[in-house]
């Protein structure tokens, strides 16, 4: 269980420091936001950035910096005169509520605030996170910080069975089955809540966005068992993956000193 701790803490890590490299914790955000994740040996505890660092900062965090909590929310383990994240709660409801969900991102990013203050739902403006969008995002009410039980469970319940809750004046928080999937989610959220916006001062509140019918189009992702790609797998044996190709740049950029 101690090389998985470790790797889990590693990972973490290099997850929040993408938050900072994306610029969606940097300036005044600059310690504003945690990622964590489920430990995969025990799914009753998780990794988290935590509290109480000399350098609390997102883009300085370090592996051996990272604080082991359970589904109440409790600290459990972490470096000397650590706490917990202040919104511990978010992950620790969201954990309880979904078992399927393996990591929880929560951040405050500039145009998400801005689009939530407005009160204008986010709208598929670009190709890329349009289904993160194609359905309206939930908004949880409340600008406050998240550090009770029930508004824990408030925004747990608002996330539901989907992937990002809007928090009014406040920021977002997206759940994965990976660190990937909730930081990229995260990412593709507020480009689309970039583009919202750029489209709000350009055409004004009834700005047009993709039509439903064009993103259900888009989501059928032809183009990759068309003949000639096919082809060219069968050639190499398989079809390879390898995780998301900005996440894995992301990764490989901000792990340069750890």
């Amino acid at each position: 269980m101690s090389d998985d701790i470790e790797t889990v803490k590693k990972e973490v890590a290099i997850a929040n420091r993408i938050l900072a490299e994306v610029g969606l914790a940097s300036g005044v955000r600059a310690s504003l936001g945690h990622v964590s994740m489920r430990l995969p040996s025990d799914p009753s505890k998780f990794l988290v950035k935590g509290r109480g660092y000399r350098m609390d900062i997102i883009s300085r965090m370090r592996p051996e910096e990272m604080v082991t909590c359970d589904l109440e929310g409790n600290w459990v383990d972490g470096p000397p005169g650590s706490t917990q994240c202040h919104e511990v709660k978010m992950h620790s409801c969201i954990y309880k509520n979904r078992p399927d969900v393996q990591s929880v991102v929560h951040v405050h990013p500039k145009y998400t605030v801005i689009m939530s203050t407005l009160q204008r739902q986010l709208a598929p403006i670009v190709q890329e996170g349009a289904n993160l969008v194609h359905h309206p995002l939930p908004v949880y009410p409340h600008t406050k910080t998240v550090t009770t039980e029930r508004e824990g469970q408030e925004v747990a319940k608002l996330l539901a069975n989907g992937k990002a809750v809007l928090l009014l004046g406040h920021g977002a928080t997206t759940a994965g089955a990976s660190l990937e999937e909730s930081v990229m989610t995260m990412v593709l959220v507020e480009h689309q809540a970039e583009m919202n916006y750029y489209a709000y001062c350009a055409a004004g509140p009834e700005y047009p966005r993709i039509p439903h019918d064009l993103i259900d189009e888009m989501e059928q992702l032809r183009g990759l068992d068309e003949p000639h790609i096919e082809a060219r797998v069968k050639q190499l044996g398989s079809r390879r993956r390898e995780g998301n190709a900005v996440y894995n740049y992301l990764r490989e950029l901000v792990a340069a000193d750890m």
